[in-house]
């Protein structure tokens, strides 16, 4: 009798469409479990559940016929670029199929537009919205809803942190995978000696995280629904409300300081909470980092407060409008406790001088490690160690003058870094201002477009303030340019950049030399 063996078929070696299957059907069961959220609220489960069954089949497909392939440094950030990429295209689906963005006098391609910045904001975890007095949020069903702050959640951590803590084999290349889209989470941050292990904490911590917000948003007042909603984008410092008027809705003093206490946790550097609980002890203090950026959150609330005070608020007025607006956006989560256009949390409204410091905070954001957008507490330490340096070295020309951060010396390759990173943030801030003033949009809300966009914090300034829509203050085209700057800024530049390197030397060696 004659013996065969089955030979499996070879599948195709590519990490990025590999890590993208998984990340897909993770997105996909997301939408799926909303779609019965919306069959419960009375509303359609079509486009929910048909956007979920397709996703799910993509990611299937590209799990299954793909294998881990080689991942050197180009290949990790190509295949980190691309998830996000094609995540977010995909994430766009339950918004076309229900028609969430259809409103009279605009075409189709304005329409995916606007499905596709609402997706890529949320799994950015910007809060940037499209929804305005057009198309009302609280019109929406309570699956589009969850949903929508589901995409956020799933950002906020990490899409290929979360692939990397079920997938093992990505071995070594997973600590890469992770500091790619994760800045701060490389081998000083391992928490375990697996990296799937170290993957693994970080979102048992998070899921706490955002239970134990969901629990305190309960108590102080909110609904069950509401309370979940916003512990998703609290934890994940991604700012979308379930309501028009974000938090301003409740017009709770509770709510406000239970969401504050979310929101600095979030911002901060989620190795030190770990580390924190292994040790039954704070050790937060310890660091530089997170002792500048409380700081720099103090001296920001208490400016504020001073300059609306002086501007004839009341004292404790001022207190609760410039503590909430500085911390959500010293912490790149964006919501609003604004309860109409003309109450004293629209920022918009407020003296120069409180805007700058908002501006100043829409740059930087939190710690390295966290959820949080910007360019980071820790870069701003550093380039300021690396400017006195300079200036000691006028004065002692022959000397050497290391960087440090506390009493930690900086090595000088990571000081090169950082200042190549500001340099090229700062290029993309004025290439992008640029781009969107010549699409017709005014120069201080072009420019602060861009800078809430690369750093991830929502609201910006003149006409996209809190209680303002993106559609407002900028045309289709420009929303879209904002859409990138999004995802160059979740990614932190260099994985969108490098991304394009490694299908660039695929094309180069496949194509006949001429």
């Amino acid at each position: 009798m004659t013996a065969y063996r089955l030979v499996p078929s070879p599948r195709w070696s590519s990490t990025t469409w590999h890590i993208t299957g998984i990340a897909l059907q993770f997105v996909a069961l997301g939408m799926v479990f909303c779609s019965f959220l919306e069959l419960n609220d009375g509303g359609s489960i079509v486009p929910l559940l048909a956007a979920g069954l397709f996703t799910l089949t993509v990611g299937t497909v590209a799990r299954l016929s793909t294998e881990t392939g080689k991942t050197g440094q180009a290949e990790i950030f190509a295949a980190v670029g691309g998830t996000w990429l094609i995540v977010s295209v995909f994430g766009a689906l339950p918004y076309l199929l229900a028609a969430t963005f259809a409103r009279p006098g605009i075409g189709f391609p304005v329409e995916v537009a606007d499905a596709l910045f609402e997706s890529i904001s949320g799994f950015s975890c910007t809060g940037s919205t499209v929804f305005g007095a057009h198309n009302p949020i609280e019109s929406q069903g309570a699956g589009i809803l969850f949903y929508r702050q589901l995409t956020q959640w799933m950002g906020g951590m990490g899409i290929v942190v979360l692939v990397v803590s079920i997938l093992p084999s990505l071995r070594a290349s997973g600590l890469g995978l992770m500091s790619a889209e994760a800045p701060g989470t490389g081998s000083a941050d391992r928490l375990a000696p697996r990296v799937t292990d170290t993957a693994q904490r970080f979102w048992k911590l998070y899921f706490v995280f955002t239970a134990a917000v969901a629990v305190a948003l309960l108590f102080a007042g909110m609904s069950i629904f509401d309370a979940a909603a916003h512990a998703l984008t609290t934890a994940s410092t991604g700012g979308f409300s379930t309501r028009d008027t974000s938090i301003g809705y409740w017009d709770s003093a509770t709510i406000e300081a239970v969401l504050i206490a979310g929101m600095i946790f979030g911002g901060a550097n989620f190795t030190l909470h770990w580390r924190s609980f292994n040790k039954k002890r704070l050790v937060h203090f310890s660091d530089p980092e997170f002792r500048g950026y409380l700081f720099m959150l103090t001296a920001a609330s208490a400016a504020v407060i001073w300059i609306l005070f002086a501007n004839g608020l009341t004292f404790g007025r001022s207190v609760r409008a410039a503590v909430f607006n500085v911390v959500t956006l010293g912490t790149s989560t964006g919501f609003g406790n604004a309860t109409s256009t003309m109450s004293d949390g629209n920022f918009v409204l407020w003296a120069g001088g409180a805007q700058v410091i908002l501006l100043i905070l829409l740059v930087f954001g939190g710690c390295t490690g966290s959820t949080s957008g910007g360019v980071k507490v820790l870069r701003l330490q550093v380039g300021l160690a690396h400017a006195r340096r300079s200036l000691r070295s006028f004065r002692h020309p022959r000397a050497v003058f290391p960087v440090f951060l506390g009493r930690r010396p900086i090595p000088d390759s990571l000081v090169e870094r950082i200042a190549g990173f500001m340099v090229i943030y700062a290029m993309l801030v004025v290439g992008g201002t640029f781009v969107l003033a010549a699409l017709g949009t005014d120069l201080l809300t072009a420019a602060s477009g861009v800078i809430s966009s690369l750093g991830n914090m929502g609201p910006a300034l003149q006409n996209a303030g809190p209680t303002a829509s993106f559609v407002d203050g900028y045309s289709a085209p420009a929303r879209l340019v904002l859409a990138f700057m999004m995802l160059v800024g979740r990614l932190e530049i260099f994985p969108m950049v490098l991304m394009l390197v490694a299908p660039y030397r695929t094309l180069r060696h496949r194509l006949p030399r001429l």
